[in-house]
């Protein structure tokens, strides 16, 4: 059927054709289908979806930025064997390495609908994936991307799984490892559902989209980089995955492993370490999950020729502080420049660092964390993140307090005396998304008093910075909607007599 294109200009996973509905009766085509469009010698193939009004009889509308001509032909075509492997899992089978690898290339060139790749996604969290099948999808994962390919190693990363608000640790740990000589291409990503990724916060500081080639040259000139993983094809499968898993709310354990292990094995790293944060609030609510999470990561390291380790971190409450870019970007520096600072997040971060000092032969088991301190006293970390925001095209001078957050603030002051018990992660996440983080990089809460701290009455608690009045009302209304923290006193609850039996 000869067809006139009318294009789209919205944003789709993939390239989808609309038909009318009455053009496709005649094609004997149904939502979901498969559509060959061809015209002045290029094809695609598009997923079809059915209108009433959208376009007319006669015009197909193109949605996903195929450049084609102004008339193609339509006809339709079969689906792709994939989607017979993902029926294949959710019936409960065991996949071939082949079946993997053709599910992991079709959802990375955007060949499966949502429909299709939700279902994947859903198959592999109910029918959950053993070793071999996770190992075969981190390879598959890894050839349809990008990958960087190091003359001299290690090669050391690490990555953190997420759910913990204020988690800048990556700023101090890539600087530390760096300036014992260590080379740490360090892609993260931005912030999903969060207050600020890890690019958003580094973003404060310095540019970071490059791509695989600029990342290497900046790691191999500096020994680090802290980019944003977007601006690559690095694992493109797994971004397709996120976007599927993000509304469903879904990170099903197979996806998981995948998703950082590819990531890790494409920039060619030799070394990593795993942040398993713990406590509620966190992917890992129950700690005694984590010990099975960590060997899957362990095992499945190996099986690829990666020296993988894993550690455990408290993750109740923010890490630090501050939460949103400019807030994080400004106590990480400030970490570095010497100055005050919160003891948990200097402890984290020479953790984490000092892992990788001891995997590497740098620094003696069990006095990893020890070097990694002394790099930020001696001012060598300083220096060395210094290096990185030059060669990623920053301020290489800009301090601490130059940084300063949204202009609108609002400070929240104790009712009553007493104690902090708990903080809520999420409810902390949500007052800085309402405030405009992070796309507001100005945006964020400074939190005063953490778990365990005294409150005076009217004593600040929280402050929470805006770019807009607007949105510093909104998320003052959130706050006192619901705190996201419990104050006590150290009496924490009266029973009496109710008079009834």
């Amino acid at each position: 059927m000869r067809l006139n294109t009318r294009f789209f200009d919205l944003e789709v996973q993939g390239l989808e054709a609309i038909l009318n509905e009455e053009d496709a009766r005649d094609l004997l085509v149904r939502p979901g289908d498969r559509l060959m469009l061809r015209g002045d010698g290029e094809s695609v193939v598009a997923v079809a979806e059915v209108t009433r009004g959208m376009v007319s009889p006669g015009e197909v509308g193109v949605v996903g930025g195929a450049e084609l001509p102004r008339e193609v032909d339509v006809k339709p075509v079969s689906r792709p064997r994939s989607v017979d492997y993902i029926r294949k899992k959710m019936d409960g089978f065991k996949l071939e390495r082949g079946e993997v690898k053709a599910i992991i290339e079709d959802v990375s060139l955007n060949r499966l609908s949502r429909i299709e790749t939700t279902a994947f996604v859903c198959s592999s969290y109910m029918r959950d994936m053993d070793y071999d099948e996770v190992q075969w999808m981190v390879e598959a994962m890894v050839e349809s991307g990008e990958r960087i390919e190091f003359e001299e190693g290690p090669i050391v990363d690490k990555h953190s799984i997420g759910g913990v608000p204020g988690n800048k640790i990556t700023l101090l740990v890539v600087p530390i490892v760096a300036s014992a000589g260590l080379t740490i291409p360090k892609t993260s990503s931005r912030a999903i559902t969060g207050a600020a990724g890890t690019a958003d916060v580094m973003e404060v500081l310095a540019p970071v989209g490059f791509g695989v080639d600029d990342i290497k040259r900046i790691a191999t000139e500096v020994g680090g980089t802290i980019a944003w993983g977007g601006a690559t094809s690095i694992a493109p499968a797994d971004d397709n995955i996120i976007e599927i898993e993000y509304p469903l709310s879904l990170d099903p354990r197979p996806q998981l492993l995948a998703s950082v292990l590819s990531k890790k094995m494409a920039v060619g790293a030799d070394k990593v370490v795993i942040d398993l944060p713990v406590g509620s609030g966190t992917k890992l609510e129950n700690e005694d999950d984590a010990p099975t999470l960590a060997m899957d990561f362990i095992q499945l390291g190996r099986r690829m020729g990666m020296d993988v380790q894993c550690v455990t971190s408290y993750g109740a409450s923010p890490v630090g502080r501050a939460v949103g870019p400019v807030l994080e970007a400004r106590e990480a520096l400030r970490v570095l420049e010497g100055g005050e600072h919160p003891r948990s997040l200097v402890e984290k971060s020479c953790e984490v660092a000092g892992v990788l000092l001891e995997m590497a032969g740098i620094a003696v088991n069990g006095r990893g964390s020890n070097s990694a301190e002394e790099a930020l006293r001696s001012g060598a970390a300083l220096d060395k993140l210094r290096d990185i925001i030059r060669a990623q095209g920053g301020d290489p001078e800009v301090s601490s307090e130059e940084l300063e957050p949204g202009e609108h603030r609002w400070a929240a002051e104790a009712e009553k005396g007493g104690y902090v018990t708990s903080l809520d992660n999420r409810q902390i996440v949500g007052v800085a998304r309402a405030a405009g983080a992070p796309r507001d990089s100005g945006a964020g809460l400074l939190l005063h008093k953490k778990v365990g701290d005294e409150v005076d009455a009217g004593e600040s608690v929280v402050t929470i910075f805006s770019e807009s009045e607007v949105k510093l009302e909104e998320a003052r209304r959130l706050f006192k909607t619901k705190p996201p923290y419990r104050l006590k006193g150290m009496v924490l609850e009266r029973f009496e007599e109710s008079g009834r039996l």
